[in-house]
């Protein structure tokens, strides 16, 4: 019976990790405004962890220099489910910056770390846009695979926005798809290179990332990420640079 289990599981596994590849696939050729530069998750959550967190994308395209910054605080709600609260500001063309939007995110461990042939997480988002009455609704597949001193790591995402001021009225009913994926070396823990590759939309980039962690007493530790992101086709001609620090207690 255990063997049959995970036979089972090795299956379902690669079934999933194919129907990702095909969707990154169609996701490339779906049409929609904006790029899939963010975060790429992790499927794990630790017990008992509480985060801040603070992240920064700078996009550029011709003249034109898109900035945008994300403060968080979170905590896990169980071993598994983890929910995290952020405030959103972004540069708006007097080149002032504002708060813009929130956002609720809850991120779910469905597989025990190192337990089966991958492992696996869910991520659920609810976004509001400040000031008006705009939202967005995202849920997503997390995967992660360890390869020797390498580690594969996969996002797909379906996005649904909807409201009723000016800047929806066009898009009320449009669903949006991106993918993320990462490949990182696991040279030091505060030192681990990376290769990202985000598709979504018409956009296409890729580019270096580095990262790393720091561990202090007990629980608690900084981990740390910068990526540098280029374009690769026609619709994707923009630069983007993201900074992502976390400190968790």
């Amino acid at each position: 019976m255990n063997i049959l289990n995970k036979l089972t599981i090795k299956s379902l596994n690669r079934a999933a990790l194919f129907f990702i590849l095909i969707m990154m696939t169609i996701s490339i050729k779906l049409y929609a405004n904006s790029a899939a530069i963010d975060k790429i998750y992790h499927p794990y959550v630790l017990p008992n962890e509480t985060e801040v967190e603070w992240r920064l994308l700078s996009q550029h395209n011709d003249d034109v220099n898109v900035l945008l910054q994300r403060l968080g605080y979170g905590f896990s709600l169980s071993e598994n489910i983890t929910v995290e609260g952020y405030l959103i500001g972004e540069r708006n063309i007097t080149d002032e910056f504002d708060l813009s939007a929130y956002e609720l995110e809850v991120r779910w461990m469905l597989t025990e770390q190192g337990r089966y042939w991958a492992d696996w997480g869910a991520l659920f988002t609810i976004e509001k846009k400040d000031s008006v009455n705009d939202w967005s609704a995202k849920a997503g597949i997390l995967f992660e695979k360890e390869i020797a001193r390498t580690s594969l790591t996969m996002n797909f995402f379906i996005t649904q926005e909807w409201g009723n001021s000016p800047h929806n009225a066009k898009r009320e009913n449009e669903t949006e798809t991106d993918f993320r994926l990462q490949y990182r070396y696991r040279w030091l823990p505060q030192l681990q290179p990376a290769i990202e590759l985000f598709s979504g939309n018409d956009y296409l980039g890729i580019g270096p990332a580095f990262m790393g962690l720091q561990r202090f007493d007990r629980e608690k530790q900084l981990k740390w990420e910068m990526g540098f992101i280029f374009g690769l086709n026609q619709y994707s001609t923009e630069q983007a640079f993201r900074i992502n620090i976390e400190y968790e207690f």
